[in-house]
């Protein structure tokens, strides 16, 4: 690796994030159960896009494919509502994360870094995916949902010893890099 860890987190809070800690790999978990909740009724990205179900590999397989990165870095952008109903808020919360983490991951491939990306969302690489009618066509910069691989992400911030709610009248977008 071209970068330690320590050296990795500090350079994610130069992105513009909220908070930045190291995610506990050892300690992650990858339930079936929680990919079972990934319907077309569930999830408007359900049947679109490689990087979900059903067009991705089976929870073991990328269970697999994530335990040979023994590390990995939480991201999470807040901010903080007028009201329940701030959906401007809500959506700009939303673009800031994914413009943050989208410029993180470029930087840390440009560094040399093995890395696995696990969003909060499906992947936005393509503004339109190929699925099913061809393959990926950029599968070194595709970015998994982490309920797509079982992980449920409040927990994989608490045994990692990051806060994932931080009160009423805020909205946090949280995404994992893995990394060899």
């Amino acid at each position: 690796m071209c970068l330690d860890v320590k050296t990795v987190l500090e350079r994610a809070k130069e992105f513009g994030f909220s908070a930045v800690g190291e995610l506990n790999t050892g300690a992650l978990e990858f339930n079936p159960a929680v990919r079972d909740m990934c319907t077309p009724e569930g999830c408007y990205t359900y049947g679109h896009s490689w990087c979900c179900p059903p067009g991705c590999e089976s929870v073991q397989i990328l269970a697999a494919r994530a335990r040979q990165y023994p590390y990995g870095v939480i991201v999470q952008t807040t901010g903080e509502l007028e009201d329940d109903f701030d959906f401007e808020t809500i959506g700009s919360t939303y673009e800031k994360h994914e413009q943050n983490y989208a410029a993180w991951l470029k930087f840390l491939r440009r560094e040399g870094l093995d890395i696995l990306p696990l969003g909060g969302s499906s992947c936005g690489v393509c503004d339109k995916c190929t699925y099913p009618d061809a393959p990926c066509r950029f599968p070194e910069l595709a970015v998994y949902p982490a309920e797509a691989y079982g992980i449920v992400v409040s927990q994989a911030c608490a045994v990692s010893g990051v806060k994932y709610n931080y009160g009423k009248g805020t909205i946090t977008y949280t995404a994992f890099c893995l990394i060899k």
